[in-house]
């Protein structure tokens, strides 16, 4: 039976996720962009699941949050708890739930009544960290309800906006990048590790791979935080990458670029890196999405990376702006 899917995205990428979704499902769709960072895909026989696949494979790589509608009520008219638990409980057969709820612009998110409604049937809910989701986003004048496998989601984060906290320990914003990419594509570093991270100044993704055990050699010809200067497992090496490479003899596990260059420099410069790195070694590359056509300019880096590697993962994150994040595998 059609459903409508409910998906997010960056406030200025609506139209490449939608140029994305319909050359991954030809045929006819309706959309509508209900606000800054979320639309619909109307009465679609899309599978939830096959459309959660393509992104997870980066077929689609601007959408950052699925869920699929089952209700919506006007914010002058909201259902009383009971009505909204009938609702809930013919999509919801878990016993335990996570209730995510977000606002496209400014108000109220309504999460307890979601919560209480639930609660009032005997079904217990949390933040995050359960097999099915019950998403709440606030748009318009409406409040829209979606039900859907946490597997299916893309994120464990209401609206895929992941919220990472802002400590004294940080070095720099651009840590929570590779943070959000560790944690929503799920990926586990070697124990013991050793990890090359270029363009790392002042050593923002340095910091986050030594917090995963890997010894980190550093190759940027600016400076690194001083308290990074202090662990004997971080090798600052003050020169640029081309350089680096043609005296290197260690070989990395994990290789990670977050330079600010144009998405086919990017690529290339992970080819080079390629040369030092084991096989199956992990590289996690960031592609500025600069130009009128960063889909396509995507596309294009994305392909100079397949000469060397399989693409795991390519997607637009909530920390990312203006760029794709993309984990590949050096070919085996």
């Amino acid at each position: 039976m059609p459903r409508s899917i409910l998906f997010s995205f960056a406030s200025d990428s609506y139209r490449y996720a939608v140029r994305e979704i319909r050359e991954a499902f030809p045929g006819e769709h309706r959309f509508e962009r209900l606000g800054a960072e979320v639309a619909r895909l109307v009465d679609t026989a899309v599978p939830i699941g096959e459309f959660a696949a393509a992104c997870d494979e980066g077929r689609i790589m601007f959408v950052r949050h699925l869920t699929v509608e089952v209700a919506g009520y006007p914010l002058d008219d909201l259902p009383t708890e009971p009505e909204l638990a009938t609702t809930l409980l013919e999509e919801v057969s878990a016993r335990s739930v996570a209730v995510q709820t977000w606002v496209d612009g400014t108000g109220s998110s309504h999460h307890h009544l979601i919560v209480e409604a639930l609660a009032g049937r005997g079904v217990t809910s949390t933040r995050s960290g359960q097999d099915v989701v019950v998403s709440g986003v606030v748009v318009g004048k409406q409040l829209l309800i979606g039900v859907n496998r946490l597997a299916d989601s893309l994120s464990d984060w209401p609206g895929g906006r992941m919220r990472l906290a802002r400590g004294d320990e940080r070095v720099s914003r651009s840590e929570f990048k590779l943070e959000e990419a560790i944690a929503t594509f799920g990926l586990v570093l070697p124990a013991g590790g050793k990890a090359v991270d270029l363009g790392a100044s002042p050593g923002g993704w340095t910091r986050i791979l030594r917090l995963h055990g890997q010894e980190v050699w550093s190759v940027d010809p600016g400076s690194l935080d001083p308290r990074l200067r202090r662990d004997r497992r971080i090798h600052h090496e003050a020169t640029t990458a081309g350089r680096f490479f043609a005296a290197n003899r260690v070989r990395f596990d994990v290789v990670v670029n977050d330079m600010r260059m144009d998405q086919l420099m990017s690529a290339r410069m992970m080819l080079d890196a390629a040369a030092q790195l084991r096989r199956g070694g992990l590289a996690i590359v960031t592609l500025k999405g600069g130009g009128k056509n960063p889909l396509d300019g995507a596309r294009r880096g994305i392909e100079v990376l397949r000469e060397q590697y399989d693409v795991l993962h390519a997607r637009q994150l909530h920390h990312n702006r203006n760029e794709i994040t993309v984990v590949a595998r050096k070919h085996e």
